[in-house]
């Protein structure tokens, strides 16, 4: 190479008609993998343009046949002899089309790019709010790994420049919540993001961040506009607030409480009642289920007579942990009973992490007796069925994961009916004000 400018107008006669654009091509991507412009490259089915130009390039015929191959090293020499592209066919190629970048060096630019924008998730479990949970950070800090890997957000940003601005949103939404007490998600989004529509279906940074909120609260996966607004209320963000209730039982400490409680009659509050007119006493004692059957039996066998109950539903609902966290902190003491089988220790544990509860009925040797009952009742169509989905742990009792594990079979509520109606009877009690009055 002598250093003489190439001839750009020559090239591109040479070079650059359209019907061999192919060579070109191929040349570039060589160049972009790193590998040497020597030997041949093949065209196949090439059309009698493609090969008079490669002939009237070479001077003579590339060779017949379906085929049509061209040495690099003859042109890259043609190049060279003929002046025209006096630095070989690589600088001629850059001339024509621009500048190459090695491909290993853009992927290296690229992983280097998103890594960068990974970085807010490193300050996820820091930027926790005080109400999460150790065991809730260890799962958002579980999530930002996972998402760094899943390809969650390069398909919801596409590009390392779109999804830092996305990431550092989505930290800054995880670190405030669960939000306490609950309040509107639109309210929510426009003081913290700035626009109360941050967090509407359907876009990227509510995408991601309903994927961080099943890590933080535990909220199980599903799909459509009921289930992301139970997502939400479970980190106690709201669509609004009267579609997120809480059932309950002989509670008091409010007229509609009273008089509810007097009929011996279930009684549904809206986390707006909760927020407005929260109960002024408690029970010392408050027993927790998670299904409405049984607390509905309650009813139906107790009456008034029965001892104060809240209904979970499912997982619990923002109602239902704004009511909780209120007894609590009048003095309340929670016994709670769920199902025994996967999801129920999912529950169980959510609530855990939000208010403390002792088992009610809700333990290893329990499920055991549970379980053996069940084999008595086998021959009369009783038989319990088989556990389902991913293992679950139980924090308050270790050993209820093992049980449910080594006998493989599911005990709802509802097959442990009649030893909870006996628990649940009790004389009426007037509950305690705030301050043990």
């Amino acid at each position: 190479m002598n250093g003489t400018p190439a001839d750009e107008a020559r090239l591109r006669r040479l070079l650059g008609g359209p019907d061999l654009a192919w060579l070109l091509e191929r040349v570039r991507r060589r160049l972009e993998r790193g590998r040497p412009l020597t030997g041949p490259v093949s065209l196949a089915a090439p059309t009698p343009a493609q090969r008079e130009a490669a002939e009237r390039l070479l001077g003579r015929a590339p060779g017949g046949g379906k085929v049509l191959t061209v040495r690099l090293d003859a042109v890259d020499a043609l190049l060279i002899g003929s002046g025209a592209g006096p630095e070989g066919l690589a600088a001629a190629v850059t001339t024509l089309t621009g500048p190459v970048v090695l491909l290993e060096e853009v992927r290296r630019s690229e992983d280097r790019a998103w890594r960068e924008a990974y970085a807010p998730l490193a300050t996820l479990a820091g930027a926790a709010t005080p109400a999460v949970a150790a065991g809730e950070v260890r799962r958002l800090a579980e999530w930002a790994a996972r998402v760094r890997d899943d390809g969650l957000v390069r398909r919801l940003a596409r590009t390392p420049e779109a999804a830092r601005p996305l990431l550092d949103q989505a930290v800054r939404v995880l670190g405030a919540l669960p939000a306490e007490p609950p309040r509107s998600l639109s309210v929510f989004a426009a003081e913290l993001l700035g626009s109360a529509h941050a967090l509407d279906d359907g876009t990227p940074l509510s995408t991601l961040c309903l994927s961080g909120i099943r890590a933080l609260t535990g909220h199980p996966d599903g799909t459509g506009a009921a289930w992301r607004r139970a997502a939400w209320a479970s980190a106690g963000l709201l669509r609004d607030d009267v579609s997120s209730t809480v059932l309950t039982l002989n509670l008091r400490g409010t007229p509609a409480l009273d008089w509810m409680a007097d009929l011996g009659d279930p009684c549904v509050l809206t986390l707006r009642q909760l927020a407005h007119r929260p109960p002024l006493i408690t029970p010392p004692v408050v027993h927790v289920c998670e299904n409405p059957a049984v607390l509905s039996a309650a009813a139906d066998t107790h009456g008034p007579g029965a001892l104060p109950l809240v209904c979970l539903q499912g997982q619990p609902s923002a109602a239902a942990l704004a009511l909780l966290a209120h007894l609590h902190e009048l003095g309340a003491v929670f016994r709670y009973h769920g199902d025994f089988d996967w999801g129920g220790l999912r529950i169980a544990t959510t609530l855990l992490g939000r208010v403390p509860w002792q088992p009610w009925r809700y333990s290893a040797a329990d499920y055991r007796a549970a379980v053996a009952a069940s084999g008595a009742d086998a021959e009369n169509g009783a038989a319990l069925r088989p556990l389902t989905g991913a293992a679950a742990p139980s924090p308050w009792d270790p050993d209820l994961a093992l049980a449910l594990a080594e006998h493989g079979v599911r005990v709802e509520e509802e097959a442990v009916l009649e030893t909870l109606l006996a628990d649940l009877a009790g004389e009426r009690s007037e509950g305690v004000a705030p301050d043990g009055g």
